[in-house]
């Protein structure tokens, strides 16, 4: 017999062996070896090891399965889908996992065959449109060239809005196909609305602790605490106030102005709103998001078409509250949606409804322009006041693009908001939160705010670049934003805004203020298009052709090109006369004038704000 370190070991075993057989192994090999030896000690025994061998090996934590790296991966318009990755990314991080997160953006298709876990966060534009950032991957994963997945564990956070039929399809479309490659999901599919915090939260902790559960399961000690520090060392300090839907910021209105003049088919207000004390802080190209209350006639319009009291009152967790004060400031009269259609059919047994329900193609037009009165009109049943409560939706803030630059106007937040009123199915209907703001807040009256941030509607970080903006109508409100904060910082970037509407006299939206700049070289180009100023209509996507030869030089001379308005009548006809202009002034195929803008757009050179 022979000692290592008062250690008796069997005879044939010695320093020397020991380390001739040890001696190449990794440190990762030994501690395997020592469990591995120690698992075959307990399991002749049945026991804990004697006092002197429990003073060398100390017996390792049970083997767990192999933690891949997770990919989360996001597919951000705004930069929502961004935030809630790295939120996710975050919450891994401390939970001990690896994790490596990227934009679709960037992402080759191909690397999907390599993939073992990915989380996926993605919005999805409008009507079922993917995100600009993840068109191409959303492409490829419908492509033949999509790989198989047998090997890959996912699940998939979709960020959307109800008020569009096609809620959420993009992130559907990421976790449906994933499914007919192959994939197995690690969780069920959350579709989020326009609050999407809670549910995000909800889904991070539950994927992430189905993950940790199933790869890498928790250590059965944890270290002992750290002594505190005496209280008396520590300094408090206050907490950030984070304004969001549920806690908004009360901003008083420090003045209100209808921008357009005596005559106008349009009704446009200015609104200047003060922040002061609130810490709120905003970029340029963010927008203003703002809790409306309904208007009384549309409530007692709702309550008829129920049958029931005003008088009446429901439960809302803790609270109970006049059902008529529910109706007016925490549900969703104005707009109707599929899941509140959905939710109503399984209370009234109309065919008619579930037939609607049935076919998108009648679903989206039934929809357009009726509120909760009409559908409450148009298929009649009995409902309580509890029951029509949980039916409709939580009534959703509105944003609207900041018009103003923190730099030019400290403590303050400007607006630019078209009052929306028109005639549907015999009834006059109106914009929640528009007309709120056009009609029933006056100056000194508050109004609950919180900034919703949009991280890829933004001026170029190097303020030497030059900028072209496009706008229609209240399009125009970022562009004031841009262009104050440009003169602020003194940016040596050229200026140039093209701007429409329906008149000269009554529709140029801060007309002086351009003018002023324009004459100061603060803007460096001022094109307008007034439709109905001639027999012939004329928009800015006519300017953007009159002028291609310019447009293309300052894209070429990398400029940077923005869009906001109407996403259908501006959105659409600016990207196919830039598209134009492209092909005329470069001398290349319409394939190829293509590539060219979606290259603009990957690259976040060719940015929109549409709606």
């Amino acid at each position: 017999m022979t000692s290592l370190q008062g250690t008796t070991l069997p005879a044939g075993l010695d320093d020397a062996t020991l380390q001739q057989l040890s001696g190449n192994l990794t440190e990762q090999q030994l501690l395997w070896l020592s469990g591995y030896f120690y698992g075959r000690y307990a399991a002749n025994t049945g026991g804990a090891p004697p006092q002197a061998a429990a003073s060398v090996v100390a017996a390792p934590a049970a083997a767990a399965a192999p933690v891949p790296t997770i990919t989360v991966l996001f597919g951000s318009q705004t930069g929502n889908s961004k935030k809630v990755a790295k939120q996710l990314a975050d919450a891994a991080t401390g939970k001990g996992l690896k994790v490596e997160v990227k934009d679709m953006n960037d992402y080759a298709g191909r690397n999907l065959a390599q993939e073992k876990l990915m989380l996926v966060v993605v919005s999805t534009q409008g009507e079922g449109d993917p995100p600009v950032s993840a068109e191409e991957l959303h492409q490829f994963l419908f492509s033949k060239r999509a790989p198989k997945l047998p090997e890959l564990r996912y699940s998939v956070l979709a960020l959307g809005d109800k008020s569009y039929v096609e809620f959420c399809k993009t992130g559907r479309d990421f976790d449906e196909r994933f499914a007919e490659l192959g994939a197995q999901r690690i969780l069920d599919r959350v579709d989020c609305d326009v609050d999407y915090e809670a549910a995000a939260e909800g889904w991070i902790e539950a994927v992430l602790e189905k993950i940790s559960s199933e790869f890498a399961p928790a250590p059965a000690a944890t270290a002992a605490p750290a002594a505190s520090a005496p209280a008396a060392a520590v300094k408090a300090e206050p907490a950030a106030v984070n304004y969001s839907r549920k806690h908004p910021w009360e901003a008083r209105v420090l003045e209100s102005i209808q921008l357009n003049g005596r005559g106008s088919s349009k009704e446009t207000y200015h609104l200047e709103l003060d922040l002061a004390s609130s810490g709120l802080h905003y970029e340029p190209g963010d927008a203003l998001a703002v809790v409306p209350v309904n208007e009384d006639p549309l409530v007692e319009e709702v309550l008829k078409a129920a049958r029931l009291p005003e008088g009446e009152s429901v439960d809302l967790g803790t609270e109970r509250l006049p059902l008529s004060a529910v109706l007016a400031n925490r549900r969703e009269l104005s707009v109707l949606t599929r899941d509140v259609m959905e939710r109503y059919a399984a209370l009234a047994p109309h065919a008619q409804l579930q037939e609607l329900l049935a076919d998108t193609k009648q679903l989206q037009p039934y929809l357009y322009g009726r509120d909760i009165a009409d559908l409450l009109t148009d298929f009649p049943t009995e409902l309580s006041a509890q029951t029509l409560v949980e039916t409709l939706r939580p009534l959703p803030s509105r944003a609207y693009s900041i018009a103003s630059s923190l730099l030019a106007h400290p403590d303050e937040v400007h607006l630019t908001v078209g009052a929306v009123r028109y005639e549907a199915f015999g009834r006059r209907k109106q914009g929640a939160c528009s007309t709120f703001l056009a009609d029933r807040v006056a100056v000194d009256d508050v109004v609950k705010v919180f900034v919703e941030h949009n991280e890829y509607f933004k001026l170029p970080q190097n303020t030497d670049t030059d900028i072209i903006m496009v706008g229609a109508g209240t399009g125009v409100a970022p562009f004031r934003a841009f262009v104050e904060e440009r003169v602020e910082l003194g940016a040596a970037g050229r200026n140039w805004l093209l701007f429409g509407n329906p008149n000269f006299t009554t529709d140029f939206l801060y007309q002086t203020e351009w003018q002023q700049y324009l004459k100061q070289g603060k803007l460096n180009k001022l094109h307008v298009a007034f439709s109905r100023d001639q027999a012939e209509k004329i928009y800015v996507q006519n300017r953007l052709l009159e002028n291609s030869k310019e447009v293309y030089g300052w894209l070429e001379n990398g400029a940077n090109f923005y869009v906001c308005g109407d996403k259908v009548r501006l959105g659409a006809a600016i990207q196919t006369a830039l598209t134009e202009v492209v092909q005329r002034e470069a001398g290349i195929s319409a394939e190829a004038a293509a590539d060219y803008v979606r290259n603009l757009k990957k690259q976040r050179r060719y940015l929109e704000d549409v709606y």
